[in-house]
């Protein structure tokens, strides 16, 4: 039996109520988290958004609620009436728990048959399933807070960037194609015949062309789309904060943004960043941590001891540096009893993933030095080792010798996954760190050519200027990442605002000045006509909301995700379309067996 609400109006919101409340007769609304029949009474959880109050059917109090109470079910959707008096048996884990509502009339909204997923937070059913019926996997209070905390982010954002002079601008969704970094997403034109816009991978280049219209400073959260094989953490559709200010250089960018972070993580979590932010070279970083991105939390910091075996007659650490190779070692600070050789082997296994060929380990007890390689190492070599990773008793030692960039790789991750082994990624602490003077440019062996790391428009460190021509990969960019725990919440540059100089950063790339123009036109167009030195950042939105909310996966943090093939597992899309909307848009589906 089904009722509509009639002329009952909600008057409080189930979680707000207090013993405050106790004598006042309220109506609330929501779904039956659960139902207790004991006979002469019948208790059930009434849940919203906001909480759950417990709620009682008393035959003494109203005979026809109380019959009709015993029809009621899970995820019923009701109405009740009733008056709030003190719980006898009070419930300290509920902020409701010191009342509870006697109910005087009861309608029922809407039935519901037994959900296929548990509404609670500590279920264990497959992400699969959470996925597929996403709108009752949106029911369980934490995922609930998790949008909340999205909100309001997004209002603290909002709210920031206004009171420092910044406007709102949207940009367009469907606009040009231009080389970014991935594949576009591309939309036929029906009107155009054969001609297609692209989703943008961001507002890059509209933003620029908001500082040459001089709106000074502009701001977007923003959708973006990038048609790419999906890592972790990665969706083919998420939203970005975008800022671009004129006038501006590195410090101007960083200081405004450190404020920004301040205030989110002030008014969120209640704690407060230190200002400044502690700066990093990516250089530095590299050395350090093997990332541009290092996790600060825990140590375990990269060593390097090339130069103390490069003549060691153990030849896979000499002919290494012969080659043109680093062998460096992390020390796993007094936790070597915590690794059996089973355990050393499977981190070697680990390793192999990144490109490295080996790990080799030394471990130092109290009275001797347990090794594979300390027979192929001189004494004092074996000494300079130990002393340039710091080691002590109780220490473990792991060694990489390859490319520098399968060290960097492999030794970076498996400071991770080993702090995380161990227990030592605290949610609850937050390190941040600045990196600064990336790259400009880095090799593509594929291309045969330098790409920009970052975008062709992004400003070389002065002083680098002229190592365009003769040595670009020395050349340092104007280019700044955020750096929260070992995830990347932001990245920006102060961009190119010389047209002699962007010449010289085409040419770098290997464009000619005709292949500049057809890709990028409309903004060297622009550019003829005065453009003031201008430059921002852009944060994932769900990287920052997912620090924030202490979730390892980013689909917790997003109301309707794809999964790891681009697929939306509710709605079924990206789904075949008719025949009929395909001639519209003059378009042939080629399948790989028509190849």
């Amino acid at each position: 039996m089904k009722e509509n609400m009639g002329k009952l109006r909600r008057t409080h919101m189930c979680g707000t109520l207090r013993m405050e409340n106790k004598g006042q007769e309220v109506i609330l609304m929501g779904w039956v988290q659960k139902r207790r029949n004991l006979g002469s009474l019948i208790f059930a959880d009434l849940r919203d958004t906001t909480g759950i109050t417990q709620v009682v059917f008393d035959e003494d109090v109203s005979k026809e609620s109380f019959e009709k109470a015993g029809k009621i079910r899970s995820e019923y959707v009701i109405a009740i009436r009733g008056k709030i008096e003190e719980r006898q048996s009070k419930n300290p884990d509920l902020p409701t728990g010191d009342i509870e509502v006697f109910v005087q009339e009861l309608r029922i909204l809407d039935e519901a048959e037994t959900p296929p997923i548990y509404i609670k937070d500590d279920d264990d059913v497959s992400e699969a399933m959470k996925l597929k019926y996403r709108y009752l996997d949106l029911r369980k209070p934490s995922m609930q807070n998790k949008l909340k905390i999205r909100h309001k982010t997004a209002k603290i954002i909002r709210d920031f960037f206004d009171k420092n002079g910044f406007v709102e601008i949207e940009t367009p969704v469907l606009t040009k194609p231009t080389p970014e970094g991935a594949r576009d997403y591309l939309v036929p034109s029906r009107v155009n015949a054969g001609k297609f816009y692209a989703l943008p991978q961001s507002p890059q280049l509209l933003k620029q062309l908001l500082m040459v219209s001089g709106m000074d400073r502009y701001y977007q959260i923003v959708k973006c789309f990038r048609d790419e094989d999906l890592r972790a953490n990665r969706q083919p559709e998420f939203t970005q904060l975008d800022m671009e200010m004129s006038f501006v250089d590195i410090e101007d960018v960083l200081e405004i943004n450190e404020k920004l972070i301040q205030k989110i993580f002030r008014e969120l979590k209640g704690i407060e960043v230190e200002l400044p932010i502690k700066r990093m070279t990516y250089r530095e970083a590299m050395d350090r941590f093997g990332s541009d991105k290092p996790d600060l939390r825990f140590g375990f910091e990269l060593k390097n001891i090339s130069n103390i075996v490069e003549n060691s007659d153990f030849k896979v650490f000499s002919g290494t540096v012969k080659n043109g190779g680093d062998i460096r070692g992390i020390n796993i600070n007094g936790y070597a009893d915590e690794f059996s050789r089973k355990d050393i082997s499977k981190l070697e296994e680990y390793v192999k993933t990144y490109g490295a060929k080996g790990l080799a380990w030394i471990k130092i007890g109290q009275d001797e030095i347990s090794s594979p390689i300390a027979k192929f190492l001189k004494e004092e070599e074996l000494k300079a080792i130990i002393e340039r990773l710091n080691g002590k008793p109780g220490d473990l030692l792991l060694f990489v010798a390859d490319k520098p960039a399968v060290v960097y790789d492999s030794l970076g991750h498996l400071r991770i996954e080993i702090a995380k082994k161990l227990g030592l990624l605290d949610k609850n602490k937050f390190e941040f760190v600045w990196i600064t003077e990336f790259p400009l440019f880095e090799y593509d062996e594929e291309e045969r050519r330098f790409v920009a790391k970052h975008h062709p428009f992004t400003h070389p460190m002065d002083e680098d200027i002229e190592l365009l021509e003769t040595a670009p990969e020395n050349v340092r960019a104007k280019a700044y990442d955020l750096a929260i725990n070992g995830d990347e919440i932001c990245g920006g540059s102060i961009r190119i605002n010389n047209s002699q100089l962007q010449q010289k950063m085409f040419k770098a790339l290997g464009f000619t000045m005709e292949e500049a123009w057809d890709k990028f036109g409309f903004l060297l167009e622009a550019f003829k006509y005065g453009v003031p030195p201008h430059g921002g950042v852009a944060y994932g939105l769900g990287r920052l909301i997912m620090l924030l909310t202490g979730s390892d996966n980013i689909r917790d943090v997003i109301a309707f995700p794809k999964t790891q093939s681009a697929t939306c597992l509710m709605t079924e899309a990206p789904t075949k379309v008719c025949n009929e909307q395909l001639e519209e848009l003059y378009i042939d589906i080629i399948t790989k067996e028509d190849k």
